[in-house]
């Protein structure tokens, strides 16, 4: 297993933005991995993009994990896991927002809240892979803040969404429908907790899934089909107690997706 650490805090707009620097330290920490590699970033986001790029090519076999940073990290994570599974690939997004913005409709500019649907070819300018996914692939899971050109782009594509009342089986028949075969690859923003549980994060949405809950559909999804890669970002350090929750949390994440 590889862990792939990524402290990028520039393409997120929260005002708290820099704490992510910490929180991909502490996520990576929490990983037990045979090969760490962390990647110096820039300022420059598609510079960033590039060694983060370099970094996925040179990763172990088995799982590879990527510790974010904000949620813009992991568009290389997943255009090389398109790359490598072509059709097969589906992306399940746990996330409280849908990252389906573009430049002209993102309401902050922040390529965090971008980068999913600038992995389907709609990004800024070096920051779109070649390889696109098919917003078919994507299956949004917890997501509960879609902006209203995000939410009229998910329903012109038929993007499939479940809500945070949705269980483990309902998310692996909607992985089911689009491969029977999938290589599943988990995309986790912190965010997708309930904060009134989990804070630490610098956009909260409330309504969101207890730890608990979010561990038992990442297994309905390993149990089913094999997890190629995880990304786990957007922690923002604040409480201790946090910490605590996110430690054992991201224990059992990991456990689950590298069982095959």
């Amino acid at each position: 297993m590889t862990v792939v650490e990524v402290p990028q805090w520039r393409g997120s707009g929260a005002r708290t933005a820099e704490r992510l620097r910490e929180g991909a330290r502490l996520l990576a920490d929490m990983v037990n991995a045979d090969r760490r590699v962390r990647v110096e970033v820039d300022d420059d986001l598609v510079l960033t993009a590039s060694r983060v790029r370099e970094a996925v090519a040179q990763a172990a076999d088995g799982l590879m994990v990527t510790a974010g940073g904000d949620c813009g990290v992991e568009l290389e994570p997943v255009a090389a896991a398109r790359k490598r599974y072509g059709d097969r690939l589906v992306v399940v997004w746990f996330d409280a927002h849908g990252d389906l913005n573009t430049p002209d409709s993102s309401p902050s500019g922040a390529f965090h809240g971008m980068v999913l649907r600038a992995l389907t070819g709609d990004g800024p300018a070096g920051l779109a892979p070649g390889d696109r996914l098919d917003p078919g692939q994507i299956v949004l899971a917890g997501v509960r803040d879609l902006d209203p050109a995000e939410l009229a782009f998910v329903e012109d594509r038929g993007i499939r969404r479940l809500t945070v009342a949705d269980s483990g089986a309902a998310l692996a028949e909607a992985i089911a429908e689009i491969h029977g075969e999938a290589a599943v690859y988990v995309h986790i923003d912190f965010d997708v907790l309930d904060p009134e549980i989990f804070a630490s994060v610098g956009s909260p949405a409330p309504g969101g899934l207890r730890p608990e809950g979010l561990l038992s559909l990442v297994s309905a999804v390993a149990e089913r089909f094999e997890v190629v890669g995880l990304g786990l970002m957007e922690y923002e350090p604040s409480r201790e107690e946090d910490q605590a929750t996110l430690s054992g949390l991201v224990e059992g994440l990991v456990e689950v997706c590298a069982r095959r």
